[in-house]
């Protein structure tokens, strides 16, 4: 029995591809196409899609080449070949070592090919076309006027890119790009060492180099600004434009210049300073001591001193070069005669030669102060609590002695010592008020028996003065009468008043 097979193609943008029994027997245009049996099929395609997805392709194109040839573009890349292809307003692009079939029909495929063994990038006369269009293995980069970018294969710097449009073919997505403020003058690179040793070029056309020895630190400034601090031994690229300030380490001190610049400048120029000063401010009426290594350098005067502190290690020790006082208090001490004293000692004191007391003292007061101690002791133990009681005054000169040259030594002036208090314990202050109670009243029971007896004295000698004179006799009788009178308040008089007045006053002769 046999079938009749028919498969009309209406639409002119239709294809169909005819397989009998599965195997590839030809292309059939649009119209109306007829075989005999049902082993035959037909598989249509929309040439409004340009790329023919045809099945076994390599086959077809080995065994069936002129016939695809007449409606379709083969189009087969080597390993480093790259095929863009343009049909009407579509871009299609076919990777390397690859096979593809384009469809002929209303327009005809243009094919530009690319050898990647020569270049990657993509003409620039095709940037334009292709730009804001999503192409398998076509890698589009803008770098705005602002920027410049820096291309990389697998990781290796390929070239810089100037600020416009590129396409790269990046198939096997090896290739990228960095790119960098220009408006920014310290660009971070991730591979400078590489960039300054393998291409110099780059670093010439863009950059300004900073390489620094072990003796050599660096100061960057852009438009009058400091942007950086290099430290020894570093390598550093910038973009060009900067300014670079090289500065030998062996001058460890920072000019008065610089010290306005980075110090008492602009608040972010500090903070981009700090951590590689060592700054130490010294006030009036003092003076600081500089330690560098350990190694006593030449005294501070007062003001602002700042060094860099690369490798080196820095310590100042302020010292007050005005009159200071030193309390030695509470110091319980044994006399000769075994009694407990209490003493308080102020001592003021001027170190005149800073480094002298510095080199030769870890701690200048305390030094102080135990020498005080041992002068008190010296002073209060070998003398009797009479003695220091009654010779106080001269417990202030023993210490001075004492003392003196052992501050000289250092390069300290002792210019007064002073025992303030000298405290009895309980129980001997209360004995010692009780010999002193005791003491000024036997003194005023002398005082109040030597006027008595003066007293006496003076009343017998007057008893014998009136005892040979009536009239003094009456003199005095009148006076004791006057005083009598002056304490009387009131006065009753009976009889005539002269009568009164005359027995009053009357004086009886002696018989």
């Amino acid at each position: 029995m046999f079938f009749q097979f028919s498969k009309p193609l209406y639409q002119p943008y239709e294809r169909g591809v005819l397989y009998d029994r599965g195997v590839f027997k030809g292309i059939l245009t649009p119209g109306t196409h007829r075989r005999v049996g049902l082993h035959w099929s037909v598989k249509l395609h929309d040439i409004g899609n340009p790329e023919a997805q045809l099945d076994h392709l390599e086959f077809l194109m080995a065994e069936h080449s002129l016939l695809l040839n007449a409606h379709v573009t083969l189009v087969q890349t080597q390993f480093d070949e790259v095929a863009l292809i343009k049909q009407g307003q579509e871009w299609f692009t076919v990777p390397p070592n690859q096979l593809r079939a384009f469809w002929k029909g209303v327009s005809t495929a243009e094919v530009t090919r690319f050898k990647l063994s020569e270049s990657v990038e993509l003409a620039p006369e095709l940037v334009p076309q292709l730009k804001d269009r999503y192409l398998s293995g076509l890698y589009q980069v803008q770098i705005k006027e602002s920027q410049m970018g820096l291309l990389y294969d697998r990781d290796n710097f390929v070239r810089p890119l100037e600020p416009g449009d590129y396409g790269f073919w990046n198939f096997n997505q090896a290739l990228s790009v960095q790119t960098f403020n220009r408006t920014e003058p310290a660009p971070n690179f991730s591979c400078t060492d590489t960039l300054i040793e393998k291409h110099p070029d780059f670093v010439q056309d863009y950059c300004v180099a900073v390489q620094l020895s072990e003796q050599k630190m660096a100061i960057v400034r852009h438009r009058g600004k400091v942007i950086a601090i290099l430290p020894p031994c570093c390598r550093q690229l910038f973009w060009q434009g900067v300014e670079v300030e090289t500065i030998d380490l062996d001058q460890e001190k920072l000019s008065t210049a610089l010290v306005a610049e980075l110090v008492s400048g602009l608040p972010e120029t500090l903070e981009l300073a700090l951590p590689y000063l060592y700054i130490y401010e010294i006030p009036a009426r003092h003076v600081g001591i500089l330690s560098i290594d350990g190694a006593i350098q030449e005294p501070l005067e007062p003001g602002l001193h700042v060094w860099w502190q690369f490798g080196k290690t820095y310590s100042t020790q302020l010292i007050d070069l005005r009159l200071q006082t030193l309390e030695v208090s509470g110091q319980e001490i044994l006399s000769k005669d075994k009694v407990s004293l209490r003493i308080n000692l102020t001592a003021g004191y001027r170190v005149t030669h800073p480094t002298q007391a510095v080199s030769g003292l870890k701690d200048i007061e305390g030094f102080l102060y135990k020498e005080l101690q041992f002068a008190i002791r010296s002073a209060v133990g070998t003398r009797s609590l009479d003695h220091l009681l009654e010779h106080k005054d001269s417990m202030d000169d023993i210490v001075r002695q004492y003392i003196q040259p052992k501050a000289e030594a250092y390069g300290i002036t002792i210019d007064s010592v002073g025992v303030k208090d000298i405290i009895l314990p309980g129980d001997m202050k209360d004995i010692l008020c009780q010999v002193v109670e005791a003491e000024k009243s036997a003194q005023a029971n002398v005082i109040r028996r030597r006027e008595e007896t003066a007293a006496t004295r003076s009343m017998l000698n007057t008893a014998k003065v009136m005892e040979n004179n009536p009239v003094a006799l009456r003199l005095k009788e009148l006076e004791v009468l006057e005083r009598i009178a002056d304490k009387i308040e009131h006065i009753h008089v009976n009889g005539s008043l002269d009568s009164l007045l005359t027995e009053l006053i009357r004086i009886n002769p002696p018989r």
